[in-house]
């Protein structure tokens, strides 16, 4: 893959040569910042200024207006935002979803009981009737995107720093992209790019009625389990199936039974022609966040400190519910969609912390730093940069360990997330002036909130949880950090602090003397609040010795250091754009449309094993275990493997069902689900998952290991066909031979 070149500026003569080399050097080392290989998660409707001639030259044989285009139907009609995190796809004229079987995970469990446990066993619709209402789930589709970074720079201009701004900055978007949308029945976003140099408006159309259609069993969607997360070679089934509803009359709408199937604009054909090493492919989707301009601060920050503590603090909770989900089914179900949303990016922050030390990304940001210094050395805007950021890692070094263990450790018991929001209630009571209107809305929504956290709440994993972490906490964090008169308190009562013993009789009394958890002393409560019975209760001192100590102590600090380093990283894009003015540059995902496109490869781990691009139904078969947590499958499964009963999926060349593939695509989390499509724009996969040896691609691509992990379409529409019994799905598909 060849790369970017780099470009000439042209300076006042230096008087040494030595000078001379390090200002080609400095800018030789800028030209690393900007995107390598398939790097790149580009905004869709500035391709033809971009990258549309290099994806061209690469294979693709579709016009960019095909692409993206805000007056014709076009690919980007098709994708879909799916909820708050992931992206799907439209694959039929009936409104028809794909997307990733760890994307409607949540909505699967919440329609599923022990009765019909539509997780573990799986589930199709046999007609429209059948199809279950996914309770607050939605999808958005893309209308158009504008450029509003002058009405956002002019607003800018009326406040006086930059700190009164960023505050208001919020207000700012909601006022932009209001006007740009009233009168319509769309939803406008403005995106920031570049560190607040860029903004963009992203319209949208919301629908809300959206039903599952179907899905694998969870040894198919999630067949491998933690142990194959982020990994390659990989087997997983990782797809779910909806379909959005409209009114009769094509609008969005809530649910009603008098909805009807979606007619969409445009809809993906899907290739049953299969792919091979070399193929060009591409990725629409909504990559949720990346970093690719994190200075070595931030990443010394991340390895030392920031990621270690995230990852120690979601083990502990992730063991203590694992304990629970193992003794039956019911618990299982309650919790297992927490625990897999936890369990992801615990395995990911920790593989990107081995990742950015293997590759010594601090080295590769720091010479990146330096060039820029040397360049900037006559601007003065520009001249302080760097010690400005040392200054502002060194205020905040101190206390980015609590952060962590406070927001993944400490609230991460539900009891005591609900339990923060009383200290609201708490205020309401004791210092701020509230009508009567007021205090009731509000009491009526903590009683509705607690109604669901019932729901949610599992007593024994959640003892166990915060016992664990109350302990770590107390241990690990500075003493002047600590809420010194509540471990007092616990002391005394309970006995040493460094006991276990003492941490679950603490944990046990909070649960069984908290009015949260108590129906009646919670009725006559909310019938009358007042702060003296809540200051008594137990869950609500937890919640308040560690929220006033963040609020007092922590939180500030953190907020100074926030405003610095964003402040910082405005100039520095701002710096690094004007010296580079003809860079190829793409923001940093941030939740909107990109498109990505690379082709389907292999790769060398390390000097002695090559990876295959393509894994397949063998290799899974050879997975297999009966009755294991991770690598079970569903009985007919071997039954058919053995029939070699693939109908029109086999692959010609393998004689086999091809169930992934990897591709160079950049992708990130929030691309989840997005299509992985051919040089014609047709359907080939899904993709679902990167590689352990990337996982550092938040801050740093790689451009000789970074690859997405990609459910092969084939494989799909087996499990739905020959798997699930579910062959009239497939005939409502446009499926290209």
């Amino acid at each position: 893959m060849g790369t970017f070149p780099c470009f000439v500026f042209t300076f006042v003569a230096l008087k040494k040569k030595s000078a001379m080399k390090k200002v080609i050097v400095a800018f030789a080392l800028l030209c690393c910042v900007t995107a390598r290989a398939d790097e790149g998660m580009w905004l869709p409707h500035l391709l033809g200024q971009q990258k549309y001639a290099e994806m061209k030259a690469k294979g693709l044989k579709l016009t960019a207006e095909q692409l993206y285009s805000i007056n014709k139907a076009s690919i980007k009609d098709a994708i879909v935002k799916f909820g708050s995190g992931c992206t799907g796809e439209i694959v039929s004229s009936q409104g028809l979803i794909f997307t990733n079987h760890h994307c409607g995970f949540t909505a699967i469990a919440k329609v599923s009981t022990i009765d019909h446990n539509y997780l573990k066993d799986g589930f199709y619709a046999k007609a429209p009737s059948d199809e279950i209402s996914a309770k607050d789930l939605f999808v958005m589709f893309l209308v158009k995107i504008e450029d509003v970074t002058k009405l956002v720079k002019d607003s800018m201009a009326k406040y006086p720093n930059w700190l009164d701004w960023r505050k208001n900055r919020d207000s700012v978007f909601a006022r932009i992209s209001g006007a740009l949308v009233a009168g319509t029945a769309y939803e406008g976003r403005v995106y920031s790019g570049f560190n607040d140099n860029q903004f963009l408006l992203y319209t949208y159309q919301k629908y809300n009625d959206v039903r599952l259609v179907g899905t694998p069993p969870q040894s198919i969607g999630k067949f491998g389990g933690d142990t194959d997360n982020w990994e390659w070679p990989r087997h997983t089934g990782d797809f779910s199936i909806f379909r959005v509803y409209t009114a009769p009359d094509g609008r969005a709408a809530d649910y009603s039974a008098d909805n009807i199937p979606m007619k969409p604009k445009y809809f993906l054909p899907i290739s049953l022609k299969g792919i091979k090493e070399g193929d060009f492919t591409m990725i629409f989707g909504y990559p949720g966040g990346t970093n690719r301009f994190e200075t070595s601060y931030g990443v010394k920050l991340a390895t030392d400190i920031k990621n270690p503590a995230f990852v120690y603090m979601r083990d502990i909770r992730l063991k203590a519910m694992d304990a629970e989900m193992k003794k039956d089914a019911a618990t299982k179900l309650q919790i297992t969609a927490s625990y897999q949303s936890l369990a992801n990016y615990w395995k990911f922050y920790d593989g990107e912390t081995k990742q950015l030390l293997k590759y010594n990304v601090y080295g590769i940001k720091k010479a990146q730093e330096n060039a820029f210094e040397i360049a900037a050395k006559n601007k003065p805007e520009y001249a302080n940069i760097w010690a400005d950021y040392e200054r502002a890692y060194a205020a905040w070094r101190p206390y980015a360990k609590h952060k962590e263990y406070y927001e993944q450790g400490i609230t991460g018991p539900l009891l005591v997330k609900f339990a923060q929001k009383l200290l609201v209630l708490n205020d309401m009571l004791t210092r701020v002036k509230t009508s009567d209107k007021v205090m009731k809305e509000k009491v009526t929504a903590l009683d509705k909130e607690r109604t669901q956290l019932l729901k949610d709440l599992n007593k024994a994993s959640e003892m166990k949880m915060m016992a664990a972490i109350t302990k770590a906490y107390h241990l690990n964090i500075e003493n002047d950090q600590q809420p010194v008169a509540f471990f007092t308190a616990l002391k005394n009562k309970w006995g040493g602090l460094k006991d276990d013993e003492t941490y679950e009789n603490m944990a046990g009394y909070i649960f069984s003397n908290t009015m949260i958890l108590d129906d009646k002393k919670w009725k006559f409560f909310i019938a009358q609040p007042d702060a003296g019975t809540l200051g008594a209760d137990p869950a609500f001192d937890y919640a308040f010795a560690f929220g006033t100590t963040w609020d007092t102590r922590i939180k500030p600090k953190l907020t100074y250091f926030n405003d610095a380093i964003t402040a910082l990283g405005n100039q520095y894009l701002k710096g690094y754009m004007e010296m580079n003015p003809k860079k190829i540059l793409y923001p940093d995902a941030n939740g909107s449309m990109r498109l990505s496109y690379g082709a389907v490869k292999g790769y060398k781990p390390n000097e002695n094993v090559t990876l295959n691009f393509i894994c397949t139904m063998k290799g899974l078969v050879e997975k297999y275990k009966p009755n294991d947590y991770e690598f079970d499958l569903p009985p007919n499964f071997i039954e058919l493997y053995n029939k070699k009963d693939f109908g029109q999926y086999m692959d010609p060349k393998y004689k086999d069902i091809v169930v992934s593939f990897i591709t160079t695509d950049d992708i990130t989390g929030g691309n989840s689900g997005s299509p992985v499509l051919n040089a014609s724009g047709q359907l080939i996969g899904l993709a679902f998952d990167g590689n352990y040896e990337a996982l550092s691609h938040k801050i740093n691509y790689d451009k000789n290991l970074g690859r997405t992990i990609v459910l092969d379409i084939r494989y799909l529409l087996w499990c739905v066909e020959k798997l699930g019994g579910a062959g009239h799905l497939i005939k409502e598909l446009k499926l290209v031979k």
